[in-house]
């Protein structure tokens, strides 16, 4: 039995609704599914009452639901005293970030940190968007760091978390250049001729933004959505091979750009194709004894200083 299906069970006791509890744990809803399954697997009865809508626990799902509250508290709890005798010492500052930030800005911003801030040790904790949320509410991180858009915002009580922005990233469609330079594929194609599409998985985060931008076009976009995965990277490889277009965060794809690996696959004439998305910080308000560690109380009063970059 895995923690994360105690995790499952308890967002689909409080939602009610297979597809919704999906969403928020950022995974298919066929997955999702089969991890309930696999739960009442290893309870050996049935927890959820499918015959009803909106979704109900059995009298077995309620006992369960009690005791599953009780030991991810307990669990949260012990994992808080044992970091409290982690021996990676107050000097290293430990980040939370989405997979694509950790490997698009991640590395040059730490770079450009070191300039004008001065060393810093770290350590890099790369997870799907909720789960990066869900260690900075655990206290299991320094800093959060994650894309944001008004759409799209993260349910962080202002009273606790505090925030600060660290530039803007561009989510934009690009494509395989041909021997001449001109793009494979170039929007919005044609009803009858659908363009290749790699796609983000349902429920991940720059995949809300990108059906978004599609859905907001004043021009129609005829796509054919021929692959998907959760990872820009793995979009940005799948592009680089010819296999079709892909809406990509511009910190991945500037070295190809300016090599003229992948282009843009807007016209000139079409707009709207874009998003511009902030970069934030993310952290725990410090509370007497519960005080941030040093250096990264350090960083946090620098970021605070700084104007976001572009």
């Amino acid at each position: 039995m895995e923690t994360k299906w105690l995790e499952d069970f308890v967002s689909l006791a409080e939602t009610r609704s297979f597809s919704r509890s999906a969403q928020l744990r950022h995974v298919t809803q066929p997955a999702f599914s089969r991890r309930i399954q696999a739960l009442e697997g290893w309870a050996g009865t049935d927890l959820v009452d499918r015959s009803s809508y909106p979704t109900r626990l059995t009298p077995a799902g309620e006992t369960l639901y009690a005791q599953s509250l009780e030991v991810l508290q307990a669990l949260q709890s012990t994992r808080a005293m044992l970091r409290g005798h982690h021996s990676a010492g107050q000097d290293v500052i430990e980040f939370a970030v989405p997979h694509t930030l950790a490997f698009t800005f991640f590395p040059a911003w730490v770079s450009l940190l070191r300039e004008k801030f001065g060393p810093v040790k770290s350590r890099l904790i790369a997870l799907n968007v909720h789960d990066a949320v869900m260690r900075l509410v655990e206290g299991s991180c320094d800093l959060l760091i994650a894309y944001h858009h008004t759409s799209q915002p993260f349910q962080l009580a202002a009273d606790r978390y505090e925030m600060v922005s660290l530039g803007q990233e561009v989510i934009a469609p690009y494509v395989k250049a041909d021997s001449d330079g001109a793009p494979l594929f170039q929007l919005p194609g044609r009803p009858g001729q659908l363009l290749p599409y790699l796609g983000y998985a349902p429920g991940a985060y720059l995949g809300q933004t990108v059906d978004m931008i599609l859905k907001q076009s004043a021009t129609p976009i005829h796509l054919d959505r021929v692959y998907e995965t959760d990872m820009a990277e793995g979009l940005k490889a799948m592009a680089l091979e010819g296999h079709g277009i892909a809406f990509l965060p511009y910190s991945a794809v500037k070295k190809e750009l300016r090599s003229r690996k992948l282009v843009s696959a807007a016209p000139a004439g079409l707009t709207g194709l874009e998003m511009t998305m902030d970069v934030r910080a993310y952290r725990e308000k410090p509370n007497g004894p519960a005080a941030a560690k040093g250096t990264a109380q350090a960083l946090w009063t620098y970021l605070a200083s700084q104007k976001p970059s572009k």
